[in-house]
């Protein structure tokens, strides 16, 4: 009987580019249900690659480190498909496996060696999840779905539970997150903190007991506290406080999200929540919002037409949220 057949699957890069590659994992997956599938991501990504389903193994790589990687052992792998445009790591998986997908690195001889070389397509000319479909595509694997995948584990909505009785007041409901601020090196995507604290403020004027979770890393700390100052007992501020799983697990239960394209975002929207994200016009919803997401409620920039990295977010009005956000908590409630 035949041995199943082995994937590895690289990509190594941010959390959202992370997750937007589980469609693709997940394909392979239904394509060739007895397979192998091992997945290398960035060692502070591959935490979201967990309790997945559909894939067998999570490990880690560097680009630092690649390059000692994988030169003693025989291909260990039927196919290697590598996302990202990094050379190290195409020629790593030309080392451990009998056949490498990959995008176009821009190098005769390097691509010559790929078992398929896939065009590079044009700059934001399509949806990022249909972009990394390509890859499987390459290989004859259709598509099994567009949305992104995510997996709270059994002990962490325990946790969660726990965590909002400890923390939130009793009675408290809507309970809201938000997610304030993206990476540092993408912060034009960043909609102004008081244009937050003015959509709670109205929020709260018309549900009483709405409670708002305020989300984000140890870098977005000044920005929520200022928020925290403003909305007083209505708010818990876990920004820096929480590990990403656990932001994870106190998102997965709530009752509205509102968040900037970032990826905690991405993470949300895997979860069967209203969701409303924030977009920049440098990178709208269409290009990088969720698919197949029964409550996403997209809130794009106004300029109808591709911008510069320099136009703000404070051209999305606090009117805009709010109105969206009044729609998003009267829709009926689904199970994440």
């Amino acid at each position: 009987m035949a041995e199943p057949l082995s994937f590895l699957v690289i990509n190594v890069c941010r959390i959202g580019d992370t997750l937007l590659a589980t469609p693709s994992i997940r394909a392979l997956a239904r394509a060739y249900p007895d397979a192998r599938i091992t997945v290398l991501c960035h060692p502070k990504r591959a935490e979201v690659m967990q309790n997945l389903p559909f894939v067998t193994r999570v490990a880690t790589i560097s680009k630092r480190t690649v390059w000692f990687r994988g030169w003693i052992a025989r291909p260990r792998y039927d196919y290697a498909l590598v996302y990202g445009f990094d050379k190290p790591l195409v020629a790593y998986a030309l080392r451990v496996a009998r056949r490498v997908v990959a995008f176009e690195q821009g190098d005769r001889a390097m691509d010559a060696r790929l078992h398929r070389a896939v065009d590079r397509p044009p700059f934001q000319s399509e949806h990022s999840v249909v972009q990394l479909l390509r890859l499987p595509a390459a290989i004859d694997v259709q598509p099994a779905g567009l949305r992104i995948a995510y997996r709270v584990s059994p002990d962490e909505q325990a946790w969660a539970r726990a965590r909002r009785r400890a923390d939130l007041p009793n009675g408290a409901g809507p309970v809201i997150g938000l997610q304030v601020a993206s990476f540092h090196t993408k912060s034009y995507r960043d909609w102004p903190i008081e244009h937050f604290a003015e959509t709670a403020r109205r929020l709260g004027a018309e549900w009483p007991n709405a409670h708002f979770l305020l989300f984000g890393g140890a870098d977005d700390r000044a920005r929520t506290a200022w928020l925290k100052t403003r909305l007083d007992a209505r708010a818990t501020d876990y920004a820096g406080r929480l590990t990403l799983r656990q932001t994870a697990a106190m998102m997965h239960a709530l009752d509205l999200y509102i968040g900037v394209d970032t990826g905690p975002t991405h993470i949300m929207s895997a979860f069967n929540r209203p969701l409303i994200g924030l977009y920049h016009c440098f990178s709208p919803s269409r290009l990088i919002g969720p698919l197949e997401h029964p409550h996403f409620l997209p809130v794009d920039h106004p300029r109808p037409y591709r911008c510069a990295p320099d136009t703000p977010m404070a051209e999305i009005s606090v009117d805009t949220v709010v109105t969206t956000a009044r729609r998003a908590l009267r829709l009926p409630r689904a199970i994440a």
